[in-house]
């Protein structure tokens, strides 16, 4: 059973709807153009993205005079490309992706590694295929040190990667035994990096290599596979398992449909994916144009990133100095999401862990710094209800006649209209 198409044209609201999940937000224009459209179309353009970045992006990490200043100008650069790139969708892929494969900077701070990281993830936001996105991502030397497969050699196997693929980036808990966590790990022996170790080198590139000698050649099982089997034979058994297919469709559809989907609907994805060999653009594709995607609105807890991209999006993309961009990266580390350092290795939980008395407050002082503030940005035009609130005909907006569009647009920005996408 996949998912049914949506057939009709996209109204306002259904543009609106659309833009929110998948481009961080939108201009009233921008949402205006994909009125009449087929959702069909819309999905496929959307994820037609190329390589494209954004121009003039004032920050480089490999300008950084200190390891900690590297991980700020990172953080900095990469939301510049959610607030200011060609490619939302894009962005908010690799984002969702960085909360699968979590890599960390309490353990990774070379910037080299960490670039080479957010590009695979870029690179295979919307892949055709699962099983390669993971081998790319595995080899990575900030995966192979967050980790710990740098330090897996025969003889001393480390597992703490076998297990997280398995339980945290494929098949899911209940789906695999600790035998396999064990095999798998003996296969990924002598996976490991050259450069780039150590504080002084934190500009110093990094390589992957595999080291025969360090490898355990003996007969494994895993997985239900027995043989010599590699470490590139362990990530396609993971990633073709099963279990994989709802595993990752559960997460897309957390990401784009509610923070608690229906069951029925996730399945629906996870069929797709099984059938197409893990191509995640398609299950996105026909996800994105589904009736459970344009029936589910307000389903879904805004992150702090997220809250920050679709301001700045809705807003036109304004143009901000650099300082305020990095203080933007602060407010949302104290808002409960830092980029690139997630609360443990299962990533942020999201939903309804984003909201508590700290960060409602945090959002209400951004809210106010981005429309009423001194040095809120300048908007050559207002943002209207429909860019904010995703209606016309919301609650909100029925209060906010006789104020000034700073006011209008600060209570919007507060509103749960706006929490919600």
């Amino acid at each position: 059973m996949t998912l049914t198409p949506y057939s009709r044209p996209l109204t306002a609201e259904d543009a609106a709807h659309l833009l929110r999940r998948t481009s961080f937000g939108a201009t009233d224009a921008q949402i205006r153009v994909l009125v009449g459209s087929d959702a069909r179309t819309v999905a496929r353009t959307l994820l037609s993205f190329d390589d494209a970045v954004a121009p003039n992006n004032p920050f480089d990490p490999a300008q950084a005079a200190a390891p900690g200043a590297g991980l700020q100008l990172i953080r900095a650069r990469w939301l510049f490309e959610m607030l200011y790139g060609p490619h939302p969708l894009r962005e908010r892929l690799t984002l969702l992706w960085s909360n699968h494969f979590v890599v960390g900077t309490d353990k990774v701070k070379n910037v080299p590694a960490l670039t080479e990281y957010l590009s695979v993830l870029r690179k295979h936001a919307a892949t055709p295929s699962f099983s390669a996105f993971a081998l790319d991502v595995a080899r990575t030397p900030a995966m192979l040190r967050y980790l710990d497969n740098d330090q897996n050699r025969n003889g001393k196997p480390n597992e703490n990667f076998s297990r997280e693929l398995l339980e945290l980036f494929t098949t899911g808990i209940g789906n695999y035994t600790e035998d396999d966590v064990k095999e798998g790990a003996r296969a990924l022996s002598g996976w490991t990096f050259t450069g780039g170790r150590g504080n002084q080198k934190y500009l110093e590139a990094s390589k992957f290599v595999f080291n025969p000698k360090q490898h355990d050649n003996g007969r494994k099982t895993y997985l239900g596979k027995t043989g010599n089997l590699t470490g590139e034979d362990v990530l396609a058994l993971a990633a073709g398992h099963p279990a994989t297919a709802v595993f990752v469709a559960r997460k897309l559809h957390r990401a784009f449909v509610a923070d608690a989907p229906a069951e029925a609907a996730v399945k629906g994805s996870a069929e797709t994916f099984a059938r197409t060999g893990g191509n995640i653009r398609a299950v996105l594709e026909e996800l994105l144009s589904s009736e459970a995607f344009y029936a589910s609105r307000a389903a879904v807890i805004r992150g702090p990133v997220d809250f920050i991209a679709a301001a700045v999006r809705s807003f036109g993309s304004p143009k901000m100095e650099p300082k305020q961009l990095l203080n933007l990266v602060q407010t949302a580390g104290r808002m409960g999401q830092l980029l690139l350092q997630p609360d443990t290795v299962k990533g942020w939980d999201g939903g309804r862990e984003w909201i508590n008395d700290t960060t409602l407050l945090g959002r209400m002082q951004l809210a106010a710094a981005l429309s009423l503030g001194a040095n809120a940005p300048t908007l050559d035009t207002p943002p209207t209800p429909l860019a904010l609130l995703g209606t016309e005909r919301a609650a909100t907006a029925a209060a906010l006649n006789g104020l000034s569009a700073k006011q209008r647009t600060y209570l919007m920005l507060i509103s749960p209209e706006f929490q919600l996408a």
